[in-house]
């Protein structure tokens, strides 16, 4: 007996039509010519073309969309991309297996650094901007990137670092901090517990490119969430992604 074939998805077999018909068209296409040549209602279109163009696999130049600079990203080997490019499949990836806020950081100075995030698709949820920055001390991402400081690194976070006080539970103490850091670097997780923001817990893992700490990621959620059962859940795909990334996924 021959294996039934599965219909094609009509959604996708509709993007994949936009982006070879853009391609095609390598002086521009309106949205109103592609709905014709293709027979795409107006209304299923729109949305289509603004989500190719928010990825940038198209972009949009007045009434005119042309191929877009993910469409080139696709054939680029890891190596070449930039380190946002490289995460960020793997963030929105986490982001949908989890639905809790997920961040990668990088060091800047004494703080982290949001370089890529998506945010919970939930009405209780913490966000994060791109850009968005906060000290080590307080952040899950912070605590596992100090665990990646070697012993003259980390002395000179200590004595150089300010590390403010957020919220009652802000870890400050640098003996007590040095205790989770020798943690982290056991386990490989850092987390936090309302030290930054009241109601918040982050989980988070390091990153590492090419053998080397490229940053931090971390999932952030609503302490009403975090059972044990999420933070196993959390802590398994963590390590998951991370190894996808560092493998060059």
């Amino acid at each position: 007996m021959h294996k039934a074939t599965q219909p094609p998805v009509k959604s996708a077999m509709r993007t994949l039509d936009i982006i070879e018909y853009v391609v095609g068209n390598p002086s521009g296409v309106a949205a109103q010519d592609i709905a014709a040549a293709l027979q795409i209602p107006v209304s299923s279109l729109s949305y289509l073309l603004a989500t190719l163009c928010e990825r940038t696999y198209l972009r949009r130049d007045g009434r005119r969309y042309h191929a877009g600079a993910g469409l080139e990203r696709l054939r680029m080997p890891a190596s070449a991309l930039s380190i946002e490019d490289r995460v960020a499949p793997q963030v929105r990836a986490l982001r949908r297996a989890l639905n809790e806020t997920t961040s990668f950081f990088t060091a800047t100075d004494w703080e982290i650094e949001a370089r890529v995030t998506e945010t919970a698709d939930q009405a209780l949820r913490y966000a994060v901007s791109v850009g968005a920055r906060a000290p080590l001390h307080c952040m899950a991402a912070g605590k596992a990137i100090l665990s990646t400081f070697d012993d003259a690194m980390l002395a000179r976070y200590f004595a150089e670092a300010p590390r403010p006080l957020f919220t009652p539970y802000t870890i400050t103490d640098e003996a007590v901090l040095r205790q989770q850091v020798a943690a982290v670097r056991d386990t490989g997780f850092a987390f936090t517990n309302d030290e930054y923001t009241p109601g918040v817990c982050g989980i988070a893992r390091v990153v590492r490119i090419d053998g080397a700490a490229a940053g931090a990621l971390a999932v952030a959620l609503p302490r009403l969430r975090y059972t044990q059962e999420v933070r196993a859940q959390i802590i398994e795909r963590l390590t998951a992604v991370c190894a996808a990334i560092e493998a060059g996924a």
